[in-house]
């Protein structure tokens, strides 16, 4: 079997230091001195020692007068300090009370101006003026209608168009409503079965119609500027 070459030393060295603890601790250990016992305090930081102000610095002026100082004598007021008050109580106004908030049912108060509950925008420099991207945008639309109005004007002097005026206009629209109107008359007369082809044709005649003429509506209403050929 395995048998280290330093077990000879070992024994030695366990057989040399054996003696020495057969006591409770080490054999040999300085006893404290009786006179070093800890002392109150004595573990707690020390300050530096307080400096002596300096006779040359001067005292800072009190805001109190002094204990030599007397009053001014043989002062007198009229004034009826209980008629002013009077009167200052009933023309003032009532003095409101600060709003405050709780934190729970019996907890502390607390401001509610500082807390960042209120919404304080309206107080901002830019509250109520336009945004710049709209006032672009605006800009951007009459510029895009001053040259769609360029550009129409130059059609019709090439094409020799005229304008609707808003009368014309007007009486086109109520045209178009009344016809549409007298269609969907027509279609509330058809009977409720549709058995016949002629009857199935008639329908989808009438349908088509309506359809036509409120998309003409549509594009009228939607359109305030409207051009025509001039025959």
């Amino acid at each position: 079997r395995y048998i280290s070459t330093f077990r000879p030393s070992v024994k030695c060295e366990v057989a040399k230091n054996k003696a020495q603890w057969k006591t409770m601790g080490p054999a040999k250990v300085a006893v404290p001195s009786p006179k070093n016992f800890l002392q109150k305090h004595s573990k707690e930081p020390k300050l530096p020692a307080r400096k002596k102000e300096q006779d040359s610095k001067k005292l800072p002026a009190l805001s109190v007068p002094r204990r030599t100082d007397h009053p001014v004598m043989g002062i007198q007021s009229k004034k009826n300090f209980i008629n002013t008050n009077a009167v200052a109580a009933i023309t003032g106004l009532p003095k409101k009370p600060q709003p405050v908030y709780v934190d729970r049912r019996q907890g502390d108060k607390y401001l509610l101006e500082t807390s960042g509950l209120v919404p304080k925008y309206i107080k901002k420099k830019d509250y109520g003026v336009t945004p710049k991207y709209v006032t672009r945008r605006n800009e951007e639309m009459r510029r895009a209608q001053k040259e769609y109005e360029a550009s129409i004007l130059e059609h019709l002097k090439k094409r020799a168009m005229k304008q609707l005026s808003d009368e014309e206009r007007r009486s086109l629209l109520q045209g178009l409503k009344k016809n549409w109107e007298e269609v969907y008359h027509e279609f509330q007369g058809l009977s409720v079965e549709i058995d016949t082809i002629p009857k199935k044709l008639y329908k989808e005649k009438l349908e088509s119609q309506m359809k036509q003429l409120e998309h003409d509506i549509e594009v009228i209403e939607k359109h305030k500027v409207i051009y025509i050929a001039n025959e």
